[in-house]
């Protein structure tokens, strides 16, 4: 009996101590709060953004730049071959290359574990533990490092560092890691922020694209 009681008093002290553990560090909660306030109160912004993949073993592998437009939960991506329209019920993946055009339509999952454009300043919310790690600069202005790390064992991203303008409160570059080893970074170069954006901008149009291939999967 006596036996039984003290491994129960162990598992309980483990499990609290692992709660403890768990915590959210409370400067980077405060942080990232002031985030999440400044963006939810931008009518829309755009951003001309600079993206990268590397790896430990061979450096950095690919440069390129994007832009983006977000308005709430709706947003729209242009890359060098691709352009996402999401307008918070659809979505529409528009690949373009020599050979071909076509667009999948898909319905917007409510997935945790996503990360979009339009999620991105709240993702800590979403089963994340924050923590404040340190500072630096980018592209000369100072930041907060912080990391978010994922409280699910099977989450598509286990750890996501953002850097956040110390004096602004305003997201200046997050990195990605993989499940193979490589980070993926992404930085803005300009940032218009409160844009006034038409909802219609995040809808593709096929009626202005009949050259595109439609494949619809909702």
């Amino acid at each position: 009996m006596l036996r039984k009681k003290i491994i129960t008093l162990i598992l309980l002290f483990t499990s609290f101590s692992y709660t403890l553990l768990a915590q959210s560090d409370a400067k980077a909660v405060k942080i990232l709060s002031k985030v999440s306030e400044n963006y939810k109160n931008l009518n829309g912004f755009t951003g001309l953004f600079e993206y990268s993949y590397s790896t430990e073993d061979e450096g950095l592998i690919q440069t390129n730049t994007g832009n983006v437009t977000v308005k709430g939960d709706k947003y729209r991506l242009t890359l060098n071959d691709q352009e996402i329209f999401n307008d918070g019920k659809t979505v529409w993946t528009l690949i373009k290359s020599s050979k071909y055009k076509e667009v999948t339509i898909n319905n917007v999952e409510d997935d945790a574990d996503e990360l979009t454009p339009s999620n991105v300043y709240n993702i800590y919310k979403k089963g994340y533990i924050s923590k404040l790690t340190g500072s630096s600069e980018i592209n000369g202005v100072a930041a907060n490092e912080i990391l978010l790390t994922s409280e699910k064992p099977n989450a598509r991203f286990k750890k996501i560092k953002l850097y956040v303008d110390k004096v602004k409160n305003e997201i200046l570059a997050w990195e990605i890691r993989d499940d193979v080893g490589g980070t993926f970074k992404y930085t803005f170069k300009e940032l218009n922020p409160n844009v006034k954006i038409v909802d219609d901008y995040f809808v593709f149009k096929a009626s202005e694209n009949q050259d595109v291939e439609v494949i619809d999967l909702r």
